[in-house]
């Protein structure tokens, strides 16, 4: 193995490890608070706005879940702003770890992972645009791992990240609107989100059955979305 392939591959499995740490042990967990946003980011205008998405930018490319800085999103600026600045800092983060995968990652991932990142690459390749909003909006899979495998492909980075801005904006605004203070009284607003998210869960899965023609991204995600895998596709991935 070329030093440059094991360097690279090193790398990328050490910030994979340190993100599992950082989200295991919640070392962001003061950072990424109510408490924080209380403390450092709110009422503080444009100094705490941008505090905000940097902070959202790297947590969500260490694998931070979206939602979480959505909801912190609403409580800091209200549904409006909050939505926004969320939706700013998720594709921040995942244009970070799409890039941090390409630039050091493709030599070990598409090695060790090449059934996962085939999966990727045959859904995203006809139509990188509409299929990354696909994938956003189906309520399954995990944010930071559809980044890192995305970012190994061949897919080009522009549609991929313009289709994951795209298809952020529903399940942001569902939480952005749970963490706001809109006068709604907490019942109706958490009442609200619930609704939200379970139609855009819904739509993301019924447009996935009906335009994936027979691509697939992966036996878990079929499944969970109780979709019989293709023939053979479940012998591969194991």
């Amino acid at each position: 193995m070329k030093l440059r392939v094991l360097f690279s591959g090193l790398a990328l499995m050490a910030t994979l490890v340190a993100a599992g740490l950082v989200i295991e042990h919640g070392l962001l967990g003061d950072w990424m608070s109510e408490a924080w946003i209380d403390r450092a980011v709110r009422d503080r205008g444009l100094q705490g706005e941008l505090l905000y998405l940097c902070v959202a930018g790297v947590a969500t490319a260490l694998a931070l879940p979206r939602h979480v800085v959505s909801f912190l999103g609403g409580y800091a600026f209200g549904v409006g702003l909050g939505t926004g600045l969320a939706l700013i800092g998720t594709e921040i983060g995942c244009a970070l770890s799409f890039f941090y995968a390409r630039a050091i990652g493709r030599p070990l991932v598409s090695a060790r992972l090449a059934a996962r990142v085939r999966h990727v690459e045959n859904f995203l390749a006809a139509n990188p645009f509409w299929m990354t909003v696909l994938i956003r909006l189906i309520p399954v899979g995990n944010n930071f791992v559809t980044n890192i495998l995305a970012g190994v492909t061949r897919v080009p980075a522009r549609p991929f990240l313009l289709g994951s801005f795209a298809g952020y904006l529903p399940q942001t605004l569902v939480f952005a609107l749970a963490g706001s203070g809109v006068d709604l009284g907490a019942v109706s607003r958490i009442v609200i989100a619930v609704l939200l998210f379970v139609v855009s869960g819904a739509i993301g899965t019924r447009l996935y059955r009906k335009y994936r023609h027979g691509r697939s991204l992966g036996v878990e995600v079929d499944g969970a979305l109780e979709e019989e895998p293709s023939a053979g596709e479940g012998a591969r991935d194991r």
